[in-house]
């Protein structure tokens, strides 16, 4: 049975899980727009591990970590936060991409999903990924044109998933878009894609493991 801590801090969602065999029996998170990490996530922990009857840190099998892109604030919370739990705890670090456990909040959509996440300005972080979830273009910082993703929209529907899609929902009116509203990356879906790594002993070296930035440093 592995008992895996999931830590979520990527953006303006504190949240934290626990996810047992691949699936999550607690779950604590607060979107405030203000970034409330560095208050809440040590204390989302703790409630977390308390519910459900309670585990004892000493029973949990690895952390995994929302590796980025995102806020850089946000990021070097969560990344310090879990690498010392791994060394206090003396158990592995996974790192899981945010923009793919975005797009796992999508179900059944037989289309293809773009994650995207605000970068400031008319700047995204986006990636592409099939209808199965597998990405099918590099994730990259770029910033939006009415043209963004045309090759896609002009192929059918396309869903567009992360706080990134308030500025794209301005330039683009293709018919083929579907914008989903209001969602930010959680550790909710961490749960699957962190199991399938321990699984795999896909596991990131804890002293040498940094968040994946993606470009430089910009307050927020």
């Amino acid at each position: 049975m592995a008992a895996i801590l999931c830590l979520e801090t990527a953006t303006t969602n504190c949240s934290v899980a626990l996810s047992i065999d691949g699936k999550i029996v607690a779950l604590k998170e607060d979107n405030n727009k203000q970034y409330s990490h560095s208050e809440q996530l040590h204390v989302y922990i703790e409630k977390v591990l308390s519910k459900r009857g309670g585990i004892d840190k000493g029973k949990l099998n690895a952390i995994a970590v929302s590796k980025g892109p995102g806020s850089f604030t946000g990021l070097r919370i969560g990344v310090s936060t879990a690498k010392g739990l791994c060394f206090a705890l003396d158990i592995p670090l996974i790192s899981v991409p945010t923009l793919e456990s975005l797009a796992h909040q999508l179900k059944d959509t037989n289309s293809i999903i773009v994650s995207m996440l605000d970068a400031r300005r008319m700047e995204v972080y986006s990636a592409v990924y099939s209808e199965e979830k597998k990405q099918i273009r590099d994730t990259k910082a770029e910033i939006l044109t009415k043209d963004s993703f045309s090759e896609y929209l002009k192929k059918g529907k396309v869903h567009f998933i992360g706080n990134g899609i308030e500025k794209f929902k301005l330039i683009c009116t293709h018919k083929n878009a579907i914008f989903i509203e209001d969602k930010s990356p959680s550790a909710n879906e961490m749960s699957f894609l962190s199991e399938k790594k321990f699984k795999k002993s896909e596991f990131e070296d804890v002293a040498y493991f940094e968040p994946y930035y993606l470009k430089d440093f910009t307050t927020g």
